[in-house]
């Protein structure tokens, strides 16, 4: 089975000697969150967690993430919640990047470790506790999900990116692969979490522009991205928010695997404001 490593920021504090300007950059189309801006100063907190600190990577406002947002979460020893989702129509996916967690899903205890993945439906019944001995650091990503008549919603799974088998992109010498959780036709998923795979070398040999929303940190490894015109870097622990339709592309340069934990929304229908508008009308 394959191992594989992952960045999961410790906040700290940098020295007075650091030099102020980094890689951190906010625009219309995307937005770059540097490893080296999530530290203790930047930390949230959250009602009903215990020992339990995240920081907010992405969420719902005017000009960024529209349809999701992300945190990291960082839970001590001891620490975790009883009653962790407060929003009844959200559903999430947990991703582990470093320690160990329990997650207590529908009545049934998940040891999650690294690579760990859980998709948990709304209205889900949920605990998530730190039984261990050292800090456990995960994703959260959550979004409302939209219900459609006739489709249910889909139910709750846990599983490890280690047991799902990667799917090569075609004509690329498995140098660009992708670890599915969920069949891209099953409509009952409104949002997809994958994990992105390049060998060193591998592309995505044009500028993507797409109604998808776009949110990806950076797993392992470095390359070069180019955004809406601009070319920038990006490395393991680095986080990008890309807004609907920014062109994007980017080049794997090395000496390893780059690998990034993607979001985006799908099989869903375009809201129509007009629509809204009309069916008020007949009222």
């Amino acid at each position: 089975m394959a191992r594989n490593t992952y960045y999961a920021p410790q906040g700290g504090h940098p020295p007075q000697t650091q030099l102020l300007s980094d890689r951190a950059v906010f625009t219309e189309a995307y937005a770059i969150i540097p490893k080296g801006v999530l530290r203790d100063i930047v930390a949230s907190y959250l009602p009903f967690w215990e020992n339990t600190r995240l920081w907010v990577l992405s969420r719902p406002m005017t000009g960024f993430s529209e349809t999701f947002s992300q945190y990291i979460v960082e839970v001590s020893p001891g620490g975790g919640s009883n009653k962790p989702e407060l929003d009844e129509g959200a559903e999430g996916v947990l991703f582990v990047v470093e320690g160990e967690m329990v997650l207590t899903l529908g009545g049934e205890r998940h040891v999650m470790q690294p690579g760990g993945y859980a998709f948990i439906p709304p209205g889900s019944d949920w605990t998530l506790r730190n039984e261990s001995d050292a800090a456990v650091r995960f994703h959260w990503i959550r979004k409302a999900y939209e219900f459609v008549e006739g489709i249910e919603a889909p139910e709750a799974f846990v599983t490890n990116e280690n047991d799902v088998e990667p799917i090569a992109m075609p004509d690329t010498d498995e140098k660009w692969v992708t670890t599915r959780f969920v069949d891209q036709s099953d409509m009952r998923h409104d949002m997809h979490v994958n994990i992105v795979t390049f060998q060193p070398g591998g592309v995505i040999p044009f500028d993507e522009t797409h109604v998808m929303e776009h949110g990806l940190y950076v797993l392992e490894g470095k390359a070069v991205y180019h955004l809406n015109q601009e070319w920038v870097e990006v490395e393991a622990g680095d986080y990008m928010w890309l807004r609907a339709f920014c062109p994007q592309a980017c080049y794997a340069g090395g000496p390893g695997p780059f690998r990034y934990l993607l979001y985006k929304d799908v099989n869903r229908h375009m809201k129509l404001n007009a629509s809204a508008a009309y069916r008020g009308l007949q009222r």
